[in-house]
This record gives C-alpha cells, sequence and structure tokens, in this order.
C-alpha cells in the first residue's frame, strides 16, 4: 500500500517490533512509529479514518506533522488504490448520500456536534471578528485579522451591495459578516444560523454596536425563510449541506432573491469528479459534511436557471489560514486542555493541520460563485469588484493627462 501511495517525499516507519522501513524518496522527510500491531491491520484497511485515530489514542507517534502530511497526502489523493482497499471504497460511494443526509433535524445535530464547542476553543485561534472561514490574502504579508477583513470586504464588493438593500446570511455564524455589510455598506441584514453557541453572540454583537435596526439574527433553518431579499451570502455553509440537497438549496435562494437579486456562495469544494467525505473528519469534526466538486454544484445551479455570474477559486488563501490557526491554536494548547483535555488538543492539532496540508498539496480549494436570475444581474466587467484599485487607476490617468 505504502510503496503504491508514496510518490514524492519519504517516509520512515519504525513497526511495533522495532524494525524500520523507508518508503519513497527525497523531501520532504517525515518519521512515524507504530506502538501496536492492531493500528497496522486498520492502517491496511481504512488509512484515513487509522491514521487520525492512531494519532489521537497515541497508537501512533509521528514526529513532525506538517511534514508527515507534505509526503502523506498528495499520493493518497492522486494514487490508485490497492485492490484490498477497493471493496471499502465501493461501499464509501454507496453510502456517501445516506452520510449526507442533512434533513432539517439532522443539520441541527450535526452543527451543534462542532459549533457548540465552548466559545473560549474558538477564542483561542480566530481573528478578532471570530471568521471561521477562509481568508483573503489581497497581500502576501497581511496578517491572519487583517485578511480577514479584506474577505469580508471583497465579498462585499461581489454583493454590489446600495444602502437600504436587504440581504439574507445563510449560515451566519458569530454575526462578523452580517455586522460588517451593516456598519460599512448600510443594508439591513437577516441572519440564520442552527448554532445556538453562535445566534447568542451574534445578538450580543449586534446589540453592543448599536446595529440591531439592522441585524436580525435567527435561530432558524434556511428552508423556513419565507422573505424575498435583494441579496444572498453564505460563507462556509454549503459543505454542511449535503449533495441530496443541492437541488433543495439553489431553489430556495432562487425562491428568495429579488428578480434582479445576487448571491455568493463561498464554500470549500474538491478538484476532480465527485468523490467522499474523509470519513475521520466527518466522524470526529464535520459530521454531514462535504467539500463538493464545481460540476455538482453547477448542476444544480442549471437545474434553476440560474445564470452564473461569475467564478473564483481561491487556491491556497485556506491553506495559510489554517496555518495561522493551528500556530496560534497550538500557542495557546495549555488553555484547550483546561477547557477538553490533552485528547482534544491532538484531535484539533491533527483537524488543522491535514486541512492546512490538503489547501497546499492536496485537493480541496475555495469556490466564490456569484449566480443571479438574468445575464446583467451583475456588471458585465470585474472593475467593481476592485474600488480602490479603480480609483487608483482614474487619478493615474487623470494626472498623465495633465502631465501633456
Amino acid at each position: 500500500m505504502l510503496k503504491r501511495f508514496l510518490r514524492h517525499g519519504t517516509l520512515n516507519i519504525t513497526l511495533p517490533d522495532g524494525s524500520t522501513r523507508r518508503y519513497g524518496s527525497g523531501s520532504p522527510e517525515a518519521h512515524v512509529r507504530l506502538r501496536d500491531d492492531r493500528i497496522v491491520r486498520q492502517l491496511v484497511l481504512n488509512p484515513e479514518l487509522a491514521v487520525g485515530e492512531g494519532y489521537m489514542d497515541g497508537s501512533i507517534e509521528i514526529n513532525d506533522l506538517r511534514e508527515f502530511f507534505a509526503v502523506a497526502l498528495p499520493g493518497v489523493y492522486k494514487a490508485e488504490r490497492p485492490w484490498f482497499q477497493k471493496p471499502l471504497d465501493v461501499t464509501k460511494q454507496t453510502f456517501r448520500k445516506l452520510g449526507m443526509a442533512n434533513n432539517p433535524f439532522r443539520s441541527r445535530s450535526n452543527v451543534a456536534h462542532h459549533y457548540d464547542l465552548s466559545g473560549e476553543l474558538y477564542d483561542l485561534f480566530l481573528d478578532v471578528d471570530k471568521q471561521y472561514s477562509c481568508a483573503y490574502f489581497a497581500q502576501p504579508d497581511l496578517t491572519l485579522d487583517e485578511a480577514q477583513e479584506a474577505k469580508k470586504h471583497h465579498i462585499a464588493h461581489k454583493l454590489n451591495l446600495k444602502p437600504g438593500m436587504t440581504v439574507l446570511d445563510i449560515g451566519c455564524g458569530w454575526g462578523g459578516m452580517a455586522l460588517t455589510l451593516a456598519r460599512h455598506y448600510g443594508v439591513k441584514v437577516v441572519g440564520v444560523t442552527l448554532s445556538r453557541e453562535q445566534h447568542a453572540i451574534a445578538v450580543k454583537r449586534a446589540e453592543e454596536a448599536g446595529l440591531s435596526d439592522q441585524c436580525d439574527f435567527r435561530m432558524q433553518d434556511y428552508r423556513d425563510v419565507t422573505e424575498t431579499f435583494d441579496r444572498i451570502v453564505s460563507v462556509g455553509m454549503f459543505e454542511h449541506v449535503g449533495t441530496p440537497y443541492y437541488e433543495q438549496y439553489f431553489g430556495k435562494v432562487n425562491d428568495l432573491l429579488t428578480e434582479d437579486g445576487l448571491a455568493l456562495i463561498h464554500t470549500i469544494g474538491h478538484v476532480g469528479p465527485p468523490n467522499y467525505s474523509d470519513p475521520w473528519m466527518v466522524k470526529y469534526i464535520f459530521p454531514g459534511g462535504y467539500s463538493p466538486a464545481l460540476s455538482e454544484m453547477q448542476a444544480a445551479v442549471d437545474k434553476h436557471y440560474l445564470v452564473t455570474q461569475d467564478i473564483e477559486v481561491l487556491r491556497t488563501h485556506y491553506s495559510k489560514t489554517l496555518g495561522l490557526w493551528h500556530d496560534r491554536f497550538m500557542e495557546k494548547a495549555d488553555k484547550a486542555r483546561e477547557i477538553y483535555d490533552d485528547r482534544f488538543v491532538r484531535m484539533w492539532r491533527y483537524y488543522l493541520l491535514c486541512m492546512e496540508a490538503a489547501f497546499r498539496v492536496g485537493s480541496l480549494l475555495v469556490y466564490q460563485v456569484q449566480i443571479g436570475k438574468h445575464m446583467e444581474a451583475a456588471p458585465i466587467t470585474r472593475d467593481y469588484l476592485y474600488p480602490y484599485e479603480g480609483e487608483r487607476q482614474r487619478k493615474d490617468t487623470a494626472f498623465a493627462k495633465a502631465a501633456e
């Protein structure tokens, strides 16, 4: 199995009997020690799940987790599975839709599993505005807080907002996006979430900012919203919809959007054809989660005759975001142990570094898909996305004419 997977980089494995084997060649290089025979069998049968669980319980020791993922992930994504793993892959494909059957009841449960963790946990590594999604590094030297602020305004420009417009924020999190849109763009926002923890914080933040009259945060499933809106935004929520509900999701977007409206869907996606979610990630981090192929999203958009106005692919922005989250989390790991325990810290560290590598050397990226109901719902050039750059160019042109 390892000879098939490892094409770039070197993996040194010390087996339970003390013998050491070396796979692959060149750099990067990682060292792994297996502590019992049971984990060897599990690795062969279901490597994605077994590595994560083994690292969490200590039956697998990895000297440098970042280097390990740099070696392991490219091979796992690109190599053909050995024959003895193919029955498991068939099973995963067969039951993939069942695992993403995110009906309203199950959606609430899945959201609570991750987003209703202690608020103190997220304070350990998120930016001051609690943005739990891919930042936008408009300049390579931006801090995490600056890049998250840039992400919100980049999305706001894509929404092409005008004062007084109404906006629906599907999966509003702790309210940062809605508050930014209300404060800086003069719009009224309805934010919906299924997380009690996030809802309570969002409502409190709106009150403290004096924006309660512009931001209406609700504990509500997006499927139960009935008003229409000039704009719809959804950041980091579509990954929790599940493929069986894609047509319903975009059907609801179609119903809730005014005739001249715009929607911006920001979601993790993957390169290649439809596949299945990482079993460790589904079991421990995001139950019911799935990062779609662009083709899966587009098929559902087309089903409702919605017009794709623009698609932007943020490729390594999330890798940088996750790396910063990891480093900040580890600086306060002792506090995380006080909140939970050492096993939780190992789980969270594995999650952040696995995802960092998946966006750098794996198959994950971020799609920002802008849709409307007709061909000119959005301006037909991209100038409006970069208003400050446009202003600079106008000044340069005026200066050149004056010089002449």
